[in-house]
């Protein structure tokens, strides 16, 4: 992402992007151009300036709409209370007509709001939750990938797993989840602990045939209907959604349908991989706000930096063969991985 803003950024021509990624549009784009009911609007400077003028826009038309509001009600108040006054006749005409010519204040119609709300965790356990204690991990054949991690997680845990594509970012969250072994060294969790899984190939493992609630029904047979569609509308998917075949659902709809199939149990910690993809902004805004009531741990794997930066509050670097704690905030980061590309 960083090469790709830099290359963009010394682009001669026109550029048109369309993307989810607010920090990359804000450093990218110049202008705006915001899709709405079948229109296009041009906005000037980058996301952030776009966000806060249409705010504006938008609180201004409703203070419009409701002062016309107030004074059509007023004309009419005037004109049902003098209507058969013949005295006040040629008043009453005059105040029909201006009422007439009132011209309706549209105001933009709001899009609608997502939620995603994560249930707390079932009981609360005392820390340490997940120990790694000299871990060291190949694939068979494979390069050493880690080499005598020690580090911990708990419900307390808010941090997101940095690092260079094909690092092992991934391969960490599955040796945290227990779906991948260590080579060396072992790893402790607590009897009671939950984890749920979020990643980013899940639409690989989903059978699309069926709708939201019947792959929720498929993996809870004995929970009742009534309490599966309840958790499917916590993540936004009211009934019209949770009865609708997955393969006609958007890639956002899906991500939805598999943040909530796996919240069900009740988890202590999230592991999520990627779980932004296919997120619209405003989707993406409904996680951060998801994300910051739950009562759990959170560790993520994400190129997303608005993410990162609204939900975690520390990284852990992946590099040569160890996960450190990054000493500073995602632009420092950001900031280090400019200066080693230019040298």
């Amino acid at each position: 992402v960083l090469w790709l803003e830099e290359y963009l950024l010394k682009w001669p021509k026109t550029l048109l992007v369309v993307s989810h990624a607010r920090e990359f549009l804000n450093v990218v784009c110049t202008d705006i151009l915001h899709l709405h009911t079948a229109k296009l609007t041009p906005y000037k400077g980058n996301y952030d300036v776009f966000e806060k003028t249409m705010a504006e826009r938008l609180k201004n038309a409703k203070k419009a709409a409701e002062a016309q509001d107030m004074k059509r009600k007023h004309v009419q108040s005037f004109i049902d209370r003098f209507r058969f006054n013949a005295n006040r006749a040629a008043l009453v005409q005059s105040r029909i007509k201006a009422l007439e010519r009132m011209a309706e204040v549209s105001v933009m119609e709001e899009d609608p709001e997502y939620i995603f709300r994560f249930p707390d965790p079932a009981e609360v356990i005392n820390p340490p939750v997940i120990g790694f204690n000299d871990v060291s991990f190949n694939y068979p054949g494979g390069p050493t990938l880690f080499r005598n991690l020690n580090f911990g997680l708990d419900l307390e845990s808010r941090a997101a797993i940095v690092g260079p594509n094909g690092i092992g970012k991934s391969t960490l969250l599955g040796l945290i989840s227990g779906h991948l072994q260590p080579t060396q060294g072992h790893i402790t969790r607590n009897p009671k602990v939950r984890l749920a899984v979020f990643s980013q190939h899940h639409v690989d493992g989903m059978d699309l045939a069926l709708t939201p609630l019947a792959s929720m029904q498929r993996a809870y047979p004995d929970v009742k209907d009534d309490l599966l569609r309840g958790h499917l509308g916590s993540f936004g998917l009211p009934q019209e959604l949770a009865e609708k075949p997955m393969y006609q659902l958007s890639g956002g709809q899906k991500n939805r349908v598999a943040l909530a199939k796996m919240t069900w149990t009740k988890p202590h910690i999230l592991l999520l991989d990627e779980p932004s993809n296919h997120l619209d902004i405003d989707a993406c805004n409904a996680l951060i706000e998801g994300l910051a009531t739950f009562k759990g741990g959170v560790l993520m794997v994400s190129h997303d930096q608005y993410l990162i930066e609204a939900t975690v509050d520390e990284l852990w670097m992946c590099e040569g063969g160890q996960v450190t704690p990054w000493r500073g905030t995602f632009a420092d980061y950001k900031a280090r991985l400019k200066q080693l590309a230019r040298n």
